[in-house]
Order: C-alpha cells, then structure tokens, then sequence
C-alpha cells in the first residue's frame, strides 16, 4: 500500500512539473502601449508601476493583520513557569 502511495505521489509529480509553460507577464499590447507612453514622456507607466506595486503589498498586508490578531489573541499572560532553582547539569 506504501508503494502504491509512493508511486501516485511521483507520477502527480511528474505530470504537475511536465506541464509548466511560461507565461507573458502583459499581453503585447499592454507592453507596447506601456513601452511608447515612456519614451514619450508620459506618466501612465509610473502608475502602472505603482499599481503592480499596490497589488503586491496586499497579500503581505493581509498576511500581516493575521499574523497580529493571532499573536494578541492567543499570547499567554503572566504564565508560572515552576523551574528548579537548582542548576541544570547537561553531563
């Protein structure tokens, strides 16, 4: 039964990695369109920039809030270790 697992897990496996293909980051247009606004000189590509920045800092952001309501909801106050006070000897 181990083996059956084992090899279900190694053919998931290659058919998962056998079937990454690259991806565009924008479609040609976009690049194109982005590309002459800067060599003209405008500032649609700055707020393209800030827009894909804008939408990389939410998950971060998310992740953050959960993190902290966490830490405050379930962090432990005044907890009694009840330690020796005699010293540890590791020998």
């Amino acid at each position: 039964m181990k083996r059956l697992k084992m090899l279900l897990c190694c053919l998931m496996l290659v058919f998962v990695a056998g079937g990454v293909q690259t991806a565009a980051a924008q479609c040609a247009q976009c690049a194109a369109q982005v590309e002459t606004n800067k060599q003209n000189g405008d500032s649609i590509a700055n707020g393209l920039n800030h827009g894909i920045m804008y939408l990389l800092a939410a998950p971060y952001l998310a992740v953050a809030v959960v993190g902290f309501i966490w830490y405050k909801k379930y962090r432990r106050k005044n907890v009694d270790l009840n330690m020796r006070n005699e010293k540890l000897h590791l020998n």
